[in-house]
């Protein structure tokens, strides 16, 4: 039984790993503008525990963002995203958005 060719993966890789920074750079804005709000207004102590929390799932995410990054670096046919890890990444992107909305209201 004979295998077809290799794949080549043309530049797959290369845009999705810049997707995953431009997601991490959206991701970065959100963050800076929760500090910024909760630094600009009396937000009391639940703005303040949401922008504290907003910075923990800022950071979870960056550390997902930077395996995948480098885990789509490695070689020329990138492995599939983990489940765990993309669950990770949906809960800090839900997770986030739950915590902007207790810095808003």
């Amino acid at each position: 039984m004979t295998t077809g060719p290799e794949r080549d993966p043309g530049l797959q890789p290369e845009r999705t790993r810049l997707a995953w920074r431009r997601t991490t750079l959206a991701f970065t804005v959100a963050a800076v503008l929760a500090a910024r709000q909760a630094a600009g207004g009396d937000l009391g102590t639940a703005g303040f525990m949401a922008v504290a929390c907003s910075a923990l799932v800022w950071l979870g995410f960056l550390r997902v963002a930077h395996r995948r990054v480098h885990a789509l670096g490695t070689g020329p046919r990138p492995q599939a995203l983990p489940g765990r890890a993309a669950l990770a990444a949906v809960a800090c992107t839900v997770a986030l958005a739950g915590f902007a909305v207790a810095v808003i209201v």
